[in-house]
């Protein structure tokens, strides 16, 4: 079975890419810790003009979409209250943000964050915000399919760039609760 590093050319080492990533992305790696090493976290370098998913994948192949993640950012509303929390879940899914997020933060509604508040609070451009290196008081939800991995092709922080990431390592991130079905088809 190919691995997202058999879709690109270029496949260097994170830590040699730090000049490349957004500032918390880039001061995530340099801190890095877990059990997974810092080592196995990759960068490569992609065309802005094909970040998007399906582009990506129609783009590298079909196969890539299975092994492709992406990060939301959703806003849970309580009694005037927002908390805002990432959600990680493979490409070919969808969050459960109504269900299984709202549940999960107490909230009586949750959406999907406006671009704005996403961008301005994580430090990272649309279309490339990555669960790594993302406020530390975010609540990170990660699909029980994610963590289970080899690896996963996800945002670098930028919309130049993708991470390949193993999914154990998403699971261990700071913050990070791994939720079955938190992805549905």
């Amino acid at each position: 079975m190919p691995v997202p590093m058999d879709a690109f050319d270029d496949v260097r080492p994170a830590t040699e890419c730090l000049e490349l990533l957004t500032g918390p992305v880039a001061a995530a790696i340099r801190t890095w810790s877990g059990s997974v090493p810092v080592q196995e976290l990759r960068y490569v370098d992609t065309d802005p003009a094909i970040a998007d998913t399906a582009v990506l994948v129609e783009h590298h192949g079909p196969w890539l979409l299975q092994q492709s993640a992406n990060c939301v950012v959703v806003a849970g509303k309580r009694g005037g209250e927002t908390t805002l929390a990432a959600c990680v879940v493979l490409s070919h899914t969808r969050v459960d943000v109504n269900g299984v997020v709202r549940r999960q933060l107490g909230a009586r509604k949750a959406s999907f964050a406006p671009m704005g508040t996403a961008v301005g609070e994580s430090g990272m451009e649309y279309g490339g915000i990555t669960p790594i290196g993302l406020p530390a008081d975010w609540p990170l939800f990660v699909d029980a399919a994610v963590a289970d991995v080899p690896y996963a092709l996800i945002g670098s922080g930028g919309r130049r760039g993708k991470l390949i990431v193993p999914g154990k390592a998403l699971a261990e991130l700071p913050g990070a609760t791994v939720l079955d079905g938190l992805g549905v088809a």
